[in-house]
């Protein structure tokens, strides 16, 4: 009788190391299909970012100045989208703040 208990015990113990060690596989393999979805998804990102400031820039040649609303409309971006799109294109050197705050500033080309 106590055999079979302790036979059922080890069963029990070796079950539950078999399903951590399953679901440790499994949890690296998911891992793995992250870490070559997340480049994919970034380099999209990066270039959907570049192709959106070179229509900004697009936007300007026909244009003295640009202000954020345009930037909106655009690309059908949000307020706070269009801000950091027009304050990268700043600190690159390709545009230049003209106004502090609000809606009075603008941009143009340098």
């Amino acid at each position: 009788m106590v055999s079979l208990v302790v036979i059922s015990i080890i069963g029990v113990v070796v079950g539950f190391v078999v399903a951590g060690i399953v679901w440790a596989v499994r949890e690296d393999s998911k891992d793995e299909k992250k870490e070559k979805v997340m480049p994919v998804l970034v380099q999209r990102q990066v270039a959907e970012k570049e192709a959106n400031k070179q229509k900004i820039l697009k936007f300007l040649e026909n244009k003295e100045k640009i202000v954020n609303n345009d930037v909106e409309k655009l690309l059908g971006v949000s307020n706070a989208t269009a801000e950091r799109y027009l304050g990268e294109l700043e600190k690159e050197g390709v545009l230049k703040q003209v106004g502090d705050i609000g809606q009075g500033v603008y941009y143009t080309k340098t």
